[in-house]
């Protein structure tokens, strides 16, 4: 049974979506993702690709790195267009910087501007803290298995993808 277009395993009826584990991984990204940039779009103005990206860059910015467009797409795993666009709109509101890439003159380097760090830095304690709300129904052990599996599964599909580990 290793044509995909076998019944499924475990009893399960073929065209359940709601239990077809890519779609369910799917929602549940939407439904945390929603929430989290809900409690700071007002506040900051940002949609949930921009806070991504600034928090991609934060994260670099703190270990002296600086990205390129192409490093925020593999890192967020969205689409080069959405990177694009997020870059432009936070270049636009002096919360990014471009600078010249010297070992690759296609390219620039970005970093959070110190108006993009401070954002960052009131951002992060609000995501956290959101996370630690939709964890608290999860004992340690729980959370810690669940953070296993998801990184298991992620590894998983960039192995039968052919992508490097991100």
């Amino acid at each position: 049974m290793n044509d995909m277009t076998d019944a499924p395993a475990r009893g399960e009826s073929t065209y359940q979506l709601s239990g077809f584990l890519p779609y369910q991984l799917s929602i549940a990204s939407n439904a945390v993702s929603s929430l989290i940039a809900e409690r700071y779009r007002k506040r900051f103005g940002l949609k949930i690709t921009e806070w991504r990206v600034m928090a991609v860059l934060g994260d670099a910015g703190q270990r002296g790195g600086r990205l390129t467009q192409r490093d925020l797409t593999e890192a967020t795993l969205m689409d080069k267009v959405a990177v694009n666009r997020a870059c432009k709109v936070l270049e636009d509101r002096g919360l990014i910087a471009r600078a010249a890439n010297e070992q690759d003159g296609r390219s620039h380097l970005l970093e959070l501007t110190p108006d993009g760090q401070a954002i960052h830095g009131e951002v992060m304690p609000i995501a956290k803290a959101t996370e630690r709300e939709l964890l608290e129904g999860l004992d340690p052990a729980e959370e810690a298995a669940l953070r296993t599996m998801l990184e298991r599964v992620r590894e998983r599909a960039a192995s039968l993808s052919g992508a490097t580990r991100r």
